[in-house]
């Protein structure tokens, strides 16, 4: 096996099994920090081995059971933290089994409640929001921080320091590695469900550079979710914001033309559209609605993505049910941002004048002051009204805030065609 080949396989493994292998490293040792470390010493093992000796026929076990060996030695040297030493030798006494057998079915044990455990810690709140993103697609996404620092425009010492400063605010925090009870899991869950829903929006609708999607980072937000998911299946949101990601994510392929340009939604071809996705995210939201209560913001976003999903073409959208919908979200997370889709959706169903109300209201906002969606929509509500000029000079402001290259380019090419 060639060196390269070698490294493509431990790449492959890697995305694969890194979080279990931290998660299951970081109750052990309490620091998510330590455990990465040390299953960093078993990914640099492979590469070295597997080049000569070949990749095992189960290289996720055989990473396993390095960094258990490397768990092993590190508390061998007295680094864990004493009370963790305390209890691991004073288990070992009372079992009668050796350092490694007992350190083996430490980290084995409970897999599921790990990588909860792993995805509440990278999501805590006493994280800023961005740190919150980088770290989980570190240590869960498996990402290297080169990939992250790509998916989102910035440089990666800028991503480094983010992840540094994550780990050690955690340390300092004494955050505890386990899932949280009672309102206590409740708050956190809303930074996690956030945290995913961020992932997947900067890959459906890139903020900036040259691509207008990036389904990479939409297939992470998939991914995650779905783990999430089957660790808490009796949570409601969690099947919503599933949903929502699986629905969204079918239209990817018909969102970009084949020169990347973006083709909006009722200009997309449906036949493009993923129909295995969407029957998993309507599976997702009938998940939700039968685990029964109020709906969560998630779970009304599905719903919403649902009507689109079931109209065989655009004209067939039921945009009445659409502005109910974004009625009952607005009442439960009041926001700039879903009175505009609201408007776009009563725009729709009752009319362009209809719409275009809501917008006028929306823009003296001053958290819509730099949004380039205000414009752009408000250009093409006065568009349909006939009211070209206007039309005009809205959508070339909203071409001069966005700053994704292609869709400015669509914008622009809206403003050619008046």
């Amino acid at each position: 096996m060639t060196r390269q080949q070698a490294a493509d396989a431990i790449d492959a493994v890697w995305r694969i099994e890194s979080a279990r292998l931290i998660a299951g490293l970081a109750r052990v040792v309490g620091d998510i920090g330590v455990a990465e470390d040390l299953a960093q010493d078993a990914l640099v093992a492979a590469l070295e081995q597997w080049p000569e000796s070949g990749v095992p026929d189960n290289p996720g076990a055989w990473l396993m059971a390095t960094a258990k060996h490397r768990a092993i030695d590190h508390l061998r040297r007295g680094t864990m933290q004493d009370r963790k030493h305390e209890h691991l030798s004073r288990e070992l006494d009372e079992r009668q089994v050796s350092p490694e057998a007992a350190l083996a079915a430490a980290i084995d044990d409970q897999v599921g409640d790990d990588l909860l455990s792993l995805i509440f810690t990278a999501c805590h709140p006493v994280l800023a929001t961005e740190a919150r993103v980088a770290l989980t697609l570190r240590l869960l996404g498996g990402l290297t921080t080169d990939e992250i620092a790509r998916a989102f425009l910035v440089p990666k010492a800028t991503i480094q320091q983010r992840i540094v400063r994550a780990k050690r605010t955690l340390a300092a925090a004494h955050v505890p590695f386990e899932v949280p009870r009672g309102a206590e899991l409740t708050a956190r869950l809303e930074s996690v469900l956030e945290v995913l829903y961020l992932i997947f929006n900067e890959g459906y609708s890139a903020t900036a550079g040259d691509d207008w999607v990036r389904p990479a980072l939409c297939e992470d937000a998939q991914r995650l979710g779905r783990i999430l998911a089957e660790l808490a299946p009796d949570v409601a949101e969690v099947h919503g914001l599933v949903a929502l990601l699986e629905i969204q994510a079918s239209r990817l392929r018909a969102r970009v033309s084949p020169a990347g340009e973006p083709i909006l939604l009722l200009d997309q071809d449906r036949g493009r559209w993923d129909h295995l996705l969407i029957g998993r995210g309507l599976a997702a939201l009938e998940r939700a609605e039968t685990l029964g209560g109020a709906y969560g913001p998630y779970t009304l976003q599905a719903a919403i993505a649902a009507c689109h999903a079931r109209a065989r073409t655009a004209e067939e959208t039921d945009w009445t049910r659409i502005v109910a919908l974004y009625d009952a979200l607005a009442q439960l997370i009041p926001s700039p941002v879903v009175e505009l889709n609201r408007a776009v959706a009563l725009g729709m169903a009752f009319g362009p004048a209809a719409g275009l109300e809501v917008v006028d209201a929306l823009t003296t906002n001053p958290g819509l002051a730099r949004y380039h969606l205000l414009p752009s929509v408000r250009g093409d509500l006065l568009l349909k009204l006939g009211r070209f000029e206007e039309a005009r000079a809205e959508l070339a402001r909203a071409a001069g805030l966005t700053q994704n290259v292609r869709e400015r380019e669509l914008l622009l090419k809206k403003l050619e065609g008046l």
